[in-house]
């Protein structure tokens, strides 16, 4: 199924504009978009451009928060190229579990840095090491490279668990928004692969899971006053795919896969997000192929609302929720 395309320019008519927010993530919504505004002409930047601008206004919200005990970079070689990673270890402990994390962005801006603090709050609230992906980047790379790079990255973190203080066996994948997409999609094609126990957990942050967004979701959410736009996401889904015959591709929507096999999933749904109802979609479809999946809903969150962690008691409840979750699963089993 081809991206929505928006025929009707009078269906923002039926928004609240943002009035639903909660009060500190709309406080959180709307200094970034003001940020963005102090960009002018930005939808229309050269995408260096755009990248270094959405570098620049998300730089104060990765800002601040936990001290690693150790931080390190490394280049990772995978046969879609080498990409960089990130890793935050929060204590001394050994053999702990790890959490390999997918930043946002439309696969087509944003990096490890955008998405730095809100590692090392996964790390430090979960006692697990957080490994960051600077995956290629689209339209550059259409798919499957950035998940082809991810899968690699798994396989490295395995095989390098010792030097990374991490259990080999407790291996999470997560991500917010299009990441969110890379963490589940990733994992199903690990277990295509053959490898179905490289990954024993996945977190999706407001995932993007179809091409296809219900159109009372668009009308309420993807206009002014909240962070996803209707528009920006079919721009972002033509970047990632080469032709629109790939949304069948349950590689690309996993709405479109066969769930089964997978491991336990948690899935943090904002109220106010045009890919709300889709990610209640995918919900049904892990519960009816037999996963093992934890739904947790945050009424007056928007997309992209756990950055805000610095000002809204919100994102660090949902922080608090998935770190609590991270411990349970990937700990399962221990005396």
């Amino acid at each position: 199924m081809e991206p929505n395309t928006l025929s009707d320019p009078t269906a923002a008519s039926t928004s609240a504009r943002g009035a639903d927010l909660d009060p500190e993530v709309r406080q959180f919504v709307s200094a970034v978009s003001q940020a963005f505004a102090s960009h002018p002409n930005f939808n229309n930047l050269p995408l260096p451009e755009m990248r270094r601008a959405c570098e620049h206004v998300r730089a104060p919200w990765a800002a601040g928060g936990p001290v690693m005990v150790q931080r390190q970079e490394r280049m990772i070689p995978t046969p879609a190229g080498e990409v960089r990673v990130r890793i935050h270890n929060p204590s001394a402990r050994a053999n702990k579990p790890a959490l390999i994390y997918l930043h946002g962005g439309g696969w087509t801006t944003f990096s490890i840095d955008t998405h730095d603090r809100l590692m090392r709050e996964y790390a430090a609230c979960a006692d697990v090491v957080v490994i960051g992906v600077d995956y290629a980047l689209s339209p550059e790379v259409k798919f499957p490279v950035a998940q082809r790079q991810i899968a690699e990255v798994v396989r490295w973190a395995r095989r390098h668990s010792d030097e990374l203080g991490i259990h080999r066996d407790r291996i999470a994948l997560g991500g917010d928004s299009a990441g969110g997409n890379l963490a589940i999609t990733t994992a199903l094609r690990l277990r295509d692969e053959g490898e179905p126990d490289a990954v024993h957990a996945i977190v999706t942050n407001y995932a993007v899971t179809d091409t296809y967004s219900a159109p009372e979701a668009l009308q309420r959410y993807g206009y002014e006053g909240y962070m996803l736009g209707a528009d920006e996401m079919v721009k972002f889904w033509n970047n990632y795919l080469s032709s629109p015959d790939e949304a069948r591709n349950p590689l690309v929507c996993p709405v479109h896969a066969d769930l089964r096999g997978l491991p336990p999933v948690f899935m943090v749904i904002p109220e106010c997000d045009i890919l709300t109802e889709q990610n209640w979609r995918l919900a049904d479809l892990l519960k009816q192929a037999g996963v093992k999946v934890t739904t947790s809903f945050y009424k007056g969150a928007s997309h992209s609302f756990l950055e805000a962690m610095s000002i809204a008691a919100i994102s660090n409840r949902a922080i608090d929720d998935t770190a609590r979750w991270l411990r349970e699963t990937l700990t399962a089993g221990d005396s």
